[in-house]
């Protein structure tokens, strides 16, 4: 099958995850990625292990899991663009290209002509996606911005981890770089958006993306509370801020998730627990009561989840159609049967380490292929056959470069 972004080159000029994770979506997609690096080092990422990728014979690769992760799909180009032939051979890329995506502090790029205004002057169509801390204005637009700082300036940290007075209290970082990945995902849709316009005006668009205006959005429901009430939710672990029982209990022998969404599903919880009259007990018959009086509660609970195995409770709670789960780790994650049945593991063809298996797009369509086939690049991969096919240079010129160190 087709792909839908069959035809759309994207120059991406990113690192790292946030502007990476965006173009990956992309070359899933169908787009033609370019991925700028630079000569004999590449995106941080590469050196961020271990582990890295082995080679057929075991032995450890330069490229670290890490740039696995956010990589695949895309052709790798090694171009110095401190150097002015490289930012000559850029805007030629660029001027080929129908997105570019940066993340490069606010007006670092205009000193090399690789501004929005630079390269929107002659190509009205480009698309031109720029990925900062903070946006392109306001008082913190000069600050460096990384993914943990803003899950804690952007309040995520603040509503993440144990109850303070409980033990282990206090705050937590999410496990992945969420506030990177909420970025990206929403840099793909915003450019998706940017194409569409396009596609009716003929007009291209900057794109101002910030990491903590996307973590600020993602506070979703919690953001929503806030400005409602102007109460101020605090940290409730793995328990739900206005749902109970909606939390991790520990059985005899492992911990397993509850999720109870309604009163009818509380019931039939209370069945499979061994504690019916709770369901129709008013302290706990409604969920504004059972928030109310949430601690008695779950003490009741807990005491009783307490005394079965895991998988027993679990066998049970499905049955009766009450929302549960056990909490697996990576190995049990990509063992489960409804993650291999839906393709989560995509295995492609590495031409240093055979065949490599990296995780799937999730986007499945009817009519279109969403999943890239070509590996993550090895550094410098596509420079040569890249930069004769769009920037028009010769063998001979291309050994030149390569010799000073441009390319």
């Amino acid at each position: 099958m087709r792909r839908i972004l069959d035809g759309i080159r994207v120059l991406d000029l990113s690192r790292v995850l946030a502007g990476p994770w965006a173009t990956q979506n992309l070359a899933d997609l169908g787009a033609e990625v370019i991925k700028i690096e630079r000569p004999g080092q590449g995106d941080d990422t590469r050196r961020w292990g271990p582990p890295f990728l082995k080679d057929r014979e075991g032995r450890d690769t330069a490229d670290a899991a890490y740039f696995l992760a956010a990589n695949r799909g895309k052709k790798s180009v090694t171009l110095d663009i401190a150097a002015a032939e490289g930012q000559a051979i850029a805007r030629r890329l660029a001027a080929a290209s129908d997105v570019v995506v940066e993340n490069f502090k606010v007006g670092d790029l205009a000193r090399y002509g690789l501004d929005d205004a630079s390269l929107r002057a002659g190509h009205e169509g480009l698309v031109y996606c720029s990925i900062t801390g903070f946006g392109q204005d306001g008082p913190y637009r000069d600050r460096p911005g990384y993914d943990f700082m803003i899950q804690g300036l952007g309040g995520l940290m603040s509503v993440t981890g144990e109850r303070d007075e409980l033990p282990g209290g206090g705050p937590q970082k999410v496990g992945v770089a969420v506030a990177d990945l909420f970025t990206g995902m929403y840099a793909t849709n915003a450019i998706l958006a940017a194409l569409f316009h396009r596609e009716r005006t003929g007009e291209g668009q900057f794109i101002d993306l910030a990491l903590l205006d996307a973590q600020v959005a993602m506070l979703a429901n919690l953001g929503a509370a806030y400005l409602a009430s102007g109460r101020v939710p605090g940290r409730m672990g793995n328990a739900h801020q206005v749902i109970v029982p909606y939390q991790v209990f520990r059985a005899s022998d492992a911990f397993l998730i509850v999720a109870v969404g309604n009163d009818a599903q509380f019931g039939r919880f209370c069945a499979i627990a061994g504690m019916p009259e709770a369901a129709t007990d008013p302290r706990y018959a409604t969920n504004p009561a059972r928030v109310a009086h949430r601690d008695e509660l779950v003490a009741k609970i807990a005491a009783r989840l307490a005394t079965g195995p895991a998988a027993r409770w679990l066998a049970a709670l499905e049955e009766a159609q009450v929302p549960c789960g056990p909490i697996n780790d990576l190995s049990q994650v990509f063992a489960d049967p409804q993650v291999a049945h839906r393709g989560m593991v995509a295995t492609l063809a590495h031409p240093v380490a055979g065949d490599i298996r990296t995780v799937a797009n999730p986007v499945r369509f009817s009519a279109a292929q969403s999943r890239s086939d070509a590996p993550p690049p090895r550094l410098g991969e596509h420079t040569d056959e890249v930069l004769a096919r769009l920037a028009g240079l010769s063998a001979s010129e291309l050994a030149s470069l390569r010799t000073r160190g441009v390319v």
